[in-house]
């Protein structure tokens, strides 16, 4: 039951997975010393609930709003964004990542609809350093141009997207060609050859057509094949070709770079073309990829990797989409960047859907205990208050384990930390030091959806937990006979 309320938490808020499990387990915990001395877990569920209704209402009160208009506080997200991967990341890497998380989600948002972030694909590659990343703002393809006289980089190029076959095709029916002279045979592959040669022909009179007397350039991106004979013919003329693209790329590709995809040659005309600023070839290995880079909505998050890349640079974009792809050593190092990236963007999603955040580094949690045990449980009658005392001691479970996790003395931080909440400072801990801090100083902002997902998850599994003899007990009365 904790491992599926993680996976929901994941699901429903993408971050807090841990806190969840540490905060149902913390809620076991205290549980167990009263129910030891003969307290019966009923009360203690009907502490439970009181004090997370109280928690939610105080977390209505703590949180800071942040105005997120057509133009977010960009330096907002960066501090949540960091405080998300720096707790799944070593800092340099968090650093590097923040900026990329942020730009991916604020290139895909659009302020007249919901964020969607299955806009921004994670792709990954195996590498031998995770921090050569850059940030490279249009679509990845995978693959590269097919022939060695081709431009390794050209500037001002016009795109044609198209879905033509430029190889010989074999015939769908059985044929066979006699012949008696090699000048005879040299006809019939001539025959052959002409209609796939005036295909690249087309193409060929297209390019000359815009491209001459100006200093631009013609790139073609097909997604059936082009033969040998037809690479060499394009090579001649400059023209840059890419075969065998996917056609989910090829329909990014003219959303990045406008024009039209094209089925047929035989209607070719300016209009059909595309536009990218800058094509070239980068050669880090065998494999080709082919960037369309610096469009206005398409952002590429790209760690470099010992793969060759073919770049398409300052598209014109009119689609919102993002794609991140993650390196690493190895896939466990993989794994987890593609994992803190996502919840970096959900983070960053979080913040401008929720317009709010909460103070960081512990300090929401021990607010929230001092508020329920010097206010909350005065109000409560009966034993029930033991439940609001054992979950507002649950709450402290959060700065205790970053305190663990730092090597501090949990004892001397909690004293310490308590001690300012109560002369009215909302403070959090220092992981360096062991300092109390102040969380809006040093940028530490945790998510308001994340919060209160797990104060209303938490109390809920583990209440269930506490009462399962009684479950059991009804389930076994039920099947008595009458």
């Amino acid at each position: 039951m904790i491992a599926r309320t993680a996976v929901a938490q994941d699901d429903i808020s993408g971050d807090g997975t841990t806190s969840t499990v540490l905060f149902i387990g913390e809620l076991m915990k205290q549980s167990e010393r009263y129910i030891d001395e003969g307290m019966h877990p009923r009360v203690l569920v009907d502490g439970f609930e009181i004090a997370k209704r109280a928690t939610l209402q105080y977390l209505e009160k703590f949180k800071t709003p942040v105005v997120m208009g057509n133009e977010p506080d960009k330096e907002i997200l960066k501090m949540v964004a960091r405080t998300t991967l720096r707790t799944k990341l070593y800092e340099a890497l968090a650093d590097q990542l923040t900026d990329i998380v942020v730009n991916a989600v604020l290139c895909i948002r659009n302020p007249e609809e919901a964020i969607d972030l299955f806009m921004v694909e994670i792709m990954h590659m195996r590498h031998k350093f995770d921090v050569d990343t850059r940030l490279v703002e249009g679509l990845v393809l995978d693959h590269g141009s097919r022939h060695p006289d081709m431009k390794r980089r050209a500037e001002n190029c016009h795109i044609l997207t198209c879905n033509v076959g430029l190889e010989y095709e074999k015939s769908e029916v059985n044929a066979g060609f006699f012949y008696s002279s090699a000048e005879q045979r040299e006809a019939m592959v001539t025959a052959e050859r002409r209609s796939v040669d005036e295909r690249v022909k087309k193409i060929i009179e297209l390019k000359n057509k815009v491209c001459s007397g100006n200093d631009s350039n013609f790139v073609v991106i097909n997604q059936k094949g082009i033969d040998p004979p037809s690479l060499d013919l394009l090579a001649r003329e400059g023209i840059i070709a890419l075969r065998r693209a996917k056609k989910r790329n090829m329909e990014r590709l003219v959303l990045a770079c406008g024009g039209e995809a094209l089925n047929s040659v035989d209607d070719l005309t300016p209009d059909c073309l595309g536009w990218a600023g800058l094509v070239y070839e980068h050669v880090l290995g065998e494999d080709k990829y082919t960037f369309v880079e610096n469009t206005v909505n398409f952002i590429e998050i790209v760690h470099i990797c010992s793969k060759s890349y073919c770049f398409l640079s300052n598209t014109v974009a009119i689609q919102f989409i993002a794609m991140l792809v993650c390196a690493g050593p190895n896939d466990h190092t993989i794994a987890q960047i593609k994992d803190a990236v996502r919840d970096g963007l959900r983070a960053v999603k979080n913040t401008i859907e929720d317009e709010s955040v909460v103070l960081g580094a512990g300090a929401f949690e021990v607010a929230a205990r001092q508020y329920l045990v010097n206010e909350v449980k005065k109000t409560v009658q009966g034993r029930a208050q033991l439940g609001v005392e054992a979950f507002a001691d649950a709450l402290l479970v959060v700065p205790k384990t970053l305190a663990e996790n730092s090597g501090l003395d949990t004892q001397d931080v909690i004293i310490a930390l308590t001690g300012e909440h109560d002369r009215g400072n909302i403070v959090g801990l220092n992981q360096h030091t062991g300092e109390p801090i102040d969380p809006q100083m040093e940028g530490i902002f945790d998510n308001y959806s994340v919060k209160r997902q797990i104060i209303n998850s938490g109390p809920v599994i583990a209440s269930q937990l506490l009462l399962v003899d009684e479950v059991i007990r009804a389930g076994r009365n039920m099947r008595k006979p009458t």
